[in-house]
């Protein structure tokens, strides 16, 4: 039996997907002033092994970072309602720019819309 991640393609997918991710991400205006210059490329490298490892591949996250704790490593963001539609916007642009099968698709997309919904933190 295969996993999610290498019924989606494995690395390259990930790769691919959280690249137009991080496109979009570096201009938003509510998203890009989260990320500090510095660190664009690791929080890229952080989402590709989360996410890789989220759907059954490598443990390279865990094995770097330790638990997820989504919420915890998130605290320090103002993540509102318009931060959490900006997040969801960015990534639907790139869940749309890569090839996947409509049923996993779905399956993606209701673990992304159910993360973002988790990882607000301020009222509106």
């Amino acid at each position: 039996m295969s996993t999610f991640y290498e019924k989606m393609g494995g690395e390259a997918f990930f790769a691919d997907l959280v690249s137009q991710f991080y496109a979009r991400v570096a201009t938003d205006p509510i998203l890009r002033p989260m990320y500090p210059d510095e660190d664009m490329k690791g929080a890229a490298q952080r989402l590709q092994w989360f996410l890789e490892q989220y759907w059954g591949g490598p443990t390279t996250y865990g094995d770097n970072r330790g638990h997820p704790r989504l919420r915890m490593r998130h605290a320090h963001f103002h993540i509102d309602t318009k931060a959490r539609d900006a997040w969801l916007a960015c990534m639907s642009a790139a869940v749309d720019g890569v090839d996947v099968n409509p049923v996993m698709r779905e399956e993606l997309w209701s673990y992304l819309e159910m993360a973002a919904n988790s990882m607000v933190n301020q009222p509106d």
